[in-house]
């Protein structure tokens, strides 16, 4: 009787927990028969699998089920050396599928399926492993509700369309995951699949929006027995060969060839870390950089296309103290070479970039939740080359030689919080200074993930080379927001002292202010009657100069984006700025210009991205309190995709902004600040092209135009005032044309495998001529000799225990 009793109320007990808690768990089933990844699952494993259904819809209504006619079915198998994941979506037809050959990593408006694995439980940090219809691969990182798509593992699926929906088919390695050494593990585990066509989304357990965090809302894979992390190693030796063609400053052109060789290594250092390695890179096959005409004081911040910098760099990327351009960017000391210079002698070759030698990361997660990141990269010296009148030639070192150091220690903690320390440490050999930044992280929830406090304190030390004593600054950021339910919202503080400098690892445009501030947010996500979701936003933020304090900026806002029935998003923002105190647009320290007040609105309406035909629009219009100023600014893209492989996008933005106030130009102490009409045209062309999964051809192609011209100089006086008309000493004004292409051919060859076939081509216009139009400007830049490069790059991806499989098979 009493065992009879003590069953019950555990029993009881048990039924309580789970009616108060939505986690989903399923049972992990091993198998020892062979499963081939073919997209059909038709082998006998596939009979005894964990079977996944009932799937809950996410957006655009949250908790609705599926119905029989689209529903969604999955199972999941692992042995000893992978797990597999299979299933079936179904559809009304072959036609309510949405497919594209996008290439590896990108989505698209492709029906997908994805995975989702929490392999420590923790409800932070996942890995989510995709396929869509057509069988192309797109992989990620999460930690909370963000996601890294920057990283790439190595596994195999395949897909089969039928005429009342698609099978897919998913085999990943535990060589792409990180799990403990314990016998019996539990799994974070979650299925998502979206339905382009129609804009649905499901997950196997339910997702629901109005909560924050992606993994904190997973289900449970119990019970997976006996497995072990394989030895984790691989090899992608490389090899690329060049041929260069440079104009002459002087005319003429210049040729040259080149041959590359190196190699990127992984190795698992254990279960849980690992080591990736690149030995004398070769990233000259990346996408060009969008070069603008730069008027701002601060410096224009590019996109890392290096592979090896996007790939597995979560934990290097908190606190936002890691600019990855830095490693091989701009040498520091650039512009020396014409500081020494004479007027008898000739500078013939000054390099922009360094020369990156070697880099590393060490990255994983314990058990027990310490992730831990190492990152260090060596450039060598880098020398201007400069010519003398009797035509000897002698060198000026630009940049040392100068390692790059980082280390990240993240703990996880209970209800998905976590706390972070992180250096970065940017050694330089000889007479030029250090540079180290410390800083200390939290991110802090309660049990229900509603509310959060958030901050940073960090410390950045200068010292050595020219700096007679060490520079010390201090920055710190506190936030408390509320991010559960339709109404959320979170009010910030941050500071940063005069001294606070980050930039040699880090982007940070200013130092020495004080800010305060809030954002709203008011989310519908319930369907009504002509819209899926809506979102209210309202914010503000008040600056101070931190020393001298002193007011600098306020700035309010209203945004209203809205997703409809039909799938169209379309948008409305306001906002205004009073006159403020700009304390960086004069470019002289202790200086100030009065900002004009402005106020602006905008909207933007985006159609549905699955149809064959889809648009994207973005008006803007800003009104300046001073001289009539005004800025019109409009962005306008257009994609056709003429079938599953052909898809070209044609986009132009463009910006005129008349009677505007800014600096011109310096001479001596005095400071000219400009009223000048500016503007603006960007046009790109994307044509993408893939014969199959495995093999895409893309092209790129960009025109940049902007011309500034002044109307009227002002002499800026000590109050930041620009009453006094002047006569110019220089003419300040600019003309800048920027044309790129990027046309590269990628073959998968075999897993993880590539051969690159790559042309470049980049021309530069820079003049005053502003009375010239657009199309003057294009054909200038057109007829203009210009820089280009060809290029075949071979990638071979080894894996070890492939090779060690395959030398025991054949004897």
């Amino acid at each position: 009787m009493k065992n009879i009793v003590f069953t019950c109320v555990v029993l009881l007990l048990f039924a309580c927990a789970h009616a108060q808690d939505s986690t989903r768990t399923i049972i992990a089933k091993r198998t020892t028969l062979s499963v081939k990844v073919d997209g059909k699952l038709d082998e006998d494993a596939w009979k005894h699998a964990s079977h996944f259904e009932n799937f809950t819809e996410m957006r655009p209504s949250f908790g609705r089920k599926e119905t029989d006619v689209n529903k969604t079915e999955a199972w999941l198998l692992y042995d000893d050396d992978a797990v597999y994941v299979g299933g079936f979506c179904r559809e009304n037809g072959r036609d309510s599928i949405a497919t594209e050959l996008v290439g590896r990593d990108v989505l698209g408006i492709n029906d997908f399926v994805g995975i989702l694995f929490d392999s420590y439980l923790d409800k932070i940090n996942g890995v989510g492993f995709y396929v869509t219809a057509l069988g192309e691969q797109y992989d990620t990182k999460y930690s909370l509700g963000r996601e890294d798509d920057s990283w790439s593992s190595v596994y195999e699926t395949a897909t089969h369309i039928t005429n009342n929906g698609w099978y897919f088919e998913m085999r990943i390695p535990y060589a792409a995951l990180r799990f403990s050494k314990n016998a019996v593990q539990n799994w974070g585990v979650n299925i998502i699949r979206r339905r382009s066509r129609s804009g649905r989304q499901v997950s196997w357990n339910p997702i629901d929006p109005n909560k924050f965090g992606t993994m904190n809302q997973a289900g449970i894979l119990a019970g997976i027995t006996e497995i072990k992390s394989p030895l984790r190693l691989s090899f992608m030796p490389y090899f690329s060969t060049y041929a260069n063609r440079t104009p002459q400053a002087g005319g003429g052109i210049k040729t040259n060839a080149s041959v590359n060789g190196g190699m990127d290594v992984k190795y698992g250092l254990s279960k849980a870390f690992t080591l990736d390695m690149t030995l004398i890179p070769d990233f000259g096959q990346v996408q060009s950089d969008n070069q603008v005409l730069n008027l701002s004081p601060f410096e224009v911040k590019f996109n890392e296309n290096r592979s090896f910098f996007t790939e597995g760099t979560e934990l290097f990327n908190k606190g936002n103290l890691f600019y990855s351009r830095r490693v091989g960017g701009r040498p520091i000391n650039l512009y020396k070479p014409y500081e020494v210079v004479d007027s008898t002698e000739t500078i013939i070759k000054n390099p922009s970039e360094t020369k990156l030698l070697n880099a590393t990361k060490l990255s994983g997660r314990t058990a027990g939740g310490l992730g831990i990141g190492v990152f260090n990269a060596v450039t060598k010296a880098q020398f201007a080359t400069i010519m003398k009148e009797n035509g000897d030639n002698y060198q000026v070192e630009t940049a040392p030689l100068t390692n790059y150091n980082i280390v990240v220690l993240d703990q996880t903690m209970k209800n998905n919080s976590s706390i972070t320390l992180i250096n970065t440490n940017v050694l330089r050999n000889g007479n030029d200074y250090d540079a180290n930044v410390t800083a200390v992280l939290f991110d802090l929830y309660d049990k229900k993930v509603d509310w959060n406090v958030w901050g940073k304190v960090a410390n950045s030390r200068l010292s050595g080379g020219d700096l007679t004593n060490t520079s010390s600054g201090l920055l710190y950021e506190i936030n408390l927001g509320k991010f559960r339910g339709p109404f959320n919202f979170e009010v910030h503080h941050q500071m940063a002292d005069e001294k606070y400098q980050p930039n040699d690892l880090g982007y940070f445009t200013n130092n020495n202010y004080f800010n305060y501030g809030f954002n709203t947010w008011y989310k519908l996500n319930k369907p009504r009657s002509f819209y899926n979701s809506v979102r209210f936003s309202l914010g503000a933020n008040y600056t101070e100069r931190f020393k001298p304090r002193k007011y600098q900026e306020v700035e309010a806002y209203l945004r209203i984006n809205t997703q409809l029935k039909n799938l169209w998003e379309t948008g409305i923002r306001l906002g205004a700025n009073p006159e403020g105190n700009d304390f960086y647009e004069a470019r002289t320290y202790g200086r100030v210009f009065k900002s004009p007040g402005n106020k602006r609105g905008g909207f933007y309406v985006n159609s549905n991205q699955a149809k064959k035909y889809s648009f994207s629009a973005d008006v803007n219009y800003l009104v300046r309190d001073q001289y009539d100023g005004a800025t019109t600014s409009l962005f306008l893209s257009n994609r056709y995709r003429f079938n599953d492989r052909l898809t070209i996008t044609l986009s132009t933005n463009k910006t005129i902004a008349r009677n505007d106030l800014g600096f011109a130009y310096k001479d001596g102490d005095d400071v000219y600040i400009g009223l000048r009409k500016r503007t603006t045209v960007e046009n790109t062309a994307n044509f993408k092209y893939n014969f199959n999964i495995k093999m895409g051809l893309s092209l790129r192609v960009r025109h940049y135009w902007s011309k500034v011209h002044y109307q009227q100089y002002f002499l800026l006086d000590d109050n930041g005032k620009t009453g006094t008309v002047v006569t110019p000493s220089v003419d300040a004004n600019r003309n800048s044309n920027y044309f790129n292409v990027d046309m590269v051919y990628t073959w998968q060859f075999a897993l993880g495998s590539f051969i690159n076939v790559g042309w470049k081509n980049a021309g530069l216009v820079s003049n005053q001529l502003t009375g010239d139009s657009y199309y003057k400007n294009l054909d200038r830049i057109l007829h203009t000799s210009q820089e280009s490069n060809f290029s075949i790059k071979v990638i071979y991806f080894l894996d070890y225990l492939t090779l060690k499989r395959h030398k025991k098979t054949n004897g």
